[in-house]
C-alpha cells in the first residue's frame, strides 16, 4: 500500500487517530508562534521606518521598497511554496521557513545601508512564503477531530487577525524604547522557542508520493504574482498613469491566464482545479482576498488619523487597538467552537463582513478632533467581531475536505488571497486618499493653505476610504454569501 494511501485513511478519519498525540496543543503553540511572526512582519517595521530612514540615509522614494520587498517575495512564491510542502514533507518546510526567517531577521536588523535591509526584507518573504502554507497545512491535518479543529482554528484565527495590530503596537514600543532593529530582531525570540519545539513536538510528515512539480506552473505563477504585487505597489508611488504599471499588470494577466490554462492540461498541476473548485473553499479563498483588501482601510488609514489628526504617539495608537485584538480573541473562538458546527460558514463569513461594512461606515463619520471613546472604540469593537467571525471561519473551509497530497497548496491559496487582497488594497486604498486629498484642498484652497485646512484635507481622504472599504465589504458579503452552501461542513 502506498504512503500517501495509508495518509490518507489516517486524516480522512474522525479524528481520533490523528488528535491521539498530547503534544497537539503544544504543536498548536509552535504552529501559532511562527504565524505571528510573519503576520507581525506585515505592520511592525512601518512604525520603524522612519527611525530606519535616518540611521540608513535613504530617500523617501526608496522607504516604499522595505514594505514592497517582503510583500513581492511572499506573494509570488506562495503557491510554489505550498505545494513543495506537500513534495518533501510539511516539517522540513515549516522548520526551514522558521530558521530561514530568523536569519533574514538578523541581517535585516544588523544592515548598515539601505541595499542590505531591503535584501534582507526580500529574504523574509521568500521564507515566510514557505512557512505560512506550512503552518496552516499542520494545522489542518494535525486537527482532524471536528470539536477540536474549531478550538484550533479558533486560536490560528485569533493570531492571524490580531497579528497586525500587535505589530503596531510592538512596532511602536520597540522604535520608541529600543530600536528600530529590534522590530526584526525580535523575531529571533519567537524562532530561539519555535525551533527546538517544532523539532521537538512534529511527528513525521507524509509526503505525496508519485507526483513531480509542475516547473511550468510554478513560473507562471510566480511571474504572474509578481508582476501582479509590483504592478499595484508601482501604481501606489508612482500613479495609475505611469506606462510601468500597465505594462507589469498587463504582463500579469498574461501569465496568469496562461497558468490557469495550463492547470488543466498538466500531469500534475501545481494547482489543481480540485482544490479551487469546490464552491466552500473557492468561497473562502475569495473571502480572504476581499478581507486583506478592505482591512487595510483600518489598520492603515486609522493609524495615520489617530497620529496625524489627533496627535496619537506610536505607542499610544497600538495600545488604542487592543480593544480590537482582545475582540477577534474572543469571537474567533467561540465563532469556531459553537457556531461553525452547527451553521457552517455562511452565517459567519456573511455576517462578519456585514459587521466590518458597519465598522468602517461608522468610522466614515469621525471629525478632525473626535474623542476615542465616543468615536472609534465603537467602530472597533463592532469590526473586532467581523474579523472574529472572518478569519477562522475562511481558514478551516479554505482548507477543509482536501486530500492530505493537497493540504499545502489549499492552505497557501488561502494565504495567496489575504498578501495579493493586502496589496492590491494597498495601491487602490492609497490612490483614493491622496485623490480625495488633493481634491479636497482644490476646492477649498483660497490662498495659502493653513494647517486647519490640511487637517481636514487629510480627513476627508481617510473617511473617502472608510466608505469605499465599506461598499468593499457590503458587496463581499453579498458575493461570498451566495458562493459558499448552507450548512455546515460536510466531507464532499
Amino acid at each position: 500500500m502506498s504512503t500517501t494511501h495509508v495518509a490518507s485513511r489516517r486524516f480522512s478519519d474522525t479524528g481520533k487517530a490523528g488528535d491521539a498525540d498530547p503534544r497537539r496543543w503544544l504543536v498548536l503553540a509552535v504552529i501559532c508562534a511562527g504565524v505571528l511572526m510573519i503576520v507581525l512582519d506585515t505592520t511592525v517595521m512601518n512604525l520603524a521606518l522612519p527611525s530606519a530612514q535616518h540611521a540608513l540615509g535613504f530617500t523617501n522614494a526608496d522607504r516604499q521598497w522595505i514594505v514592497t520587498a517582503y510583500s513581492l517575495s511572499f506573494g509570488s512564491l506562495l503557491l510554489f511554496c505550498g505545494r513543495l510542502a506537500d513534495l518533501i514533507g510539511r516539517k522540513v518546510t515549516f522548520l526551514a521557513g522558521l530558521a530561514g526567517f530568523a536569519a533574514a531577521s538578523a541581517i535585516g536588523g544588523a544592515s548598515d545601508s539601505f541595499t542590505m535591509l531591503v535584501t534582507a526584507r526580500a529574504c523574509q518573504g521568500v521564507f515566510a512564503a514557505l512557512l505560512a502554507p506550512s503552518a496552516l497545512s499542520l494545522l489542518t491535518t494535525t486537527f482532524t477531530n471536528p470539536k477540536e479543529r474549531g478550538k484550533a482554528f479558533g486560536v490560528y484565527g485569533t493570531v492571524a487577525a490580531s497579528g497586525s495590530a500587535i505589530g503596531l503596537l510592538l512596532g511602536g514600543a520597540l522604535t520608541s524604547y529600543a530600536s528600530w532593529r529590534w522590530c526584526l530582531y525580535i523575531n529571533l525570540v519567537f524562532a530561539a522557542i519555535a525551533i527546538p519545539a517544532g523539532a521537538l513536538l512534529l511527528g513525521r510528515q507524509p509526503r505525496t508520493t508519485g507526483a513531480r512539480l509542475d516547473v511550468p506552473g510554478v513560473v507562471a505563477v510566480s511571474g504572474g504574482m509578481f508582476c501582479l504585487v509590483y504592478g499595484f505597489s508601482n501604481a501606489a508611488t508612482h500613479g495609475w498613469h505611469a506606462g510601468s504599471t500597465w505594462s507589469f499588470l498587463a504582463a500579469a494577466a498574461v501569465l496568469l491566464i496562461v497558468f490557469a490554462a495550463w492547470q488543466t492540461r498538466a500531469a500534475h498541476p501545481l494547482l489543481p482545479p480540485r482544490v479551487i473548485l469546490d464552491r466552500n473553499r473557492g468561497g473562502a479563498y475569495l473571502t480572504s482576498f476581499i478581507n486583506g483588501a478592505g482591512i487595510f482601510g483600518i489598520f492603515l488609514f486609522l493609524i495615520y488619523y489617530m497620529q496625524l489628526s489627533l496627535g496619537y504617539s506610536a505607542v499610544r495608537s497600538g495600545l488604542a487597538m487592543l480593544p480590537l485584538v482582545a475582540v477577534i480573541g474572543v469571537v474567533a473562538n467561540v465563532g469556531n467552537v459553537k457556531l461553525m458546527p452547527r451553521l457552517g460558514p455562511k452565517p459567519l463569513i456573511t455576517v462578519g463582513l456585514l459587521l466590518n461594512a458597519a465598522g468602517m461606515a461608522w468610522l466614515a463619520r469621525l471629525g478632525v478632533h473626535s474623542g476615542y471613546a465616543s468615536a472609534l472604540l465603537g467602530p472597533l469593537m463592532v469590526t473586532g467581531v467581523g474579523m472574529g467571525f472572518i478569519f477562522g471561519a475562511a481558514a478551516n473551509t479554505g482548507t477543509f475536505g482536501v486530500a492530505p497530497r493537497d493540504a499545502g497548496i489549499a492552505s497557501a491559496s488561502a494565504n495567496t488571497g489575504q498578501q495579493l487582497g493586502g496589496s492590491i488594497g494597498t495601491a487602490l486604498l492609497n490612490t483614493i486618499a491622496a485623490g480625495a486629498t488633493a481634491s479636497y484642498l482644490a476646492s477649498h484652497l483660497h490662498g495659502r493653505a493653513t494647517p486647519q485646512l490640511i487637517h481636514l484635507a487629510a480627513l476627508h481622504g481617510y473617511t473617502t476610504v472608510f466608505w469605499w472599504c465599506a461598499g468593499l465589504f457590503a458587496a463581499g458579503a453579498v458575493i461570498c454569501g451566495a458562493l459558499l452552501r448552507r450548512g455546515p461542513l460536510t466531507e464532499s
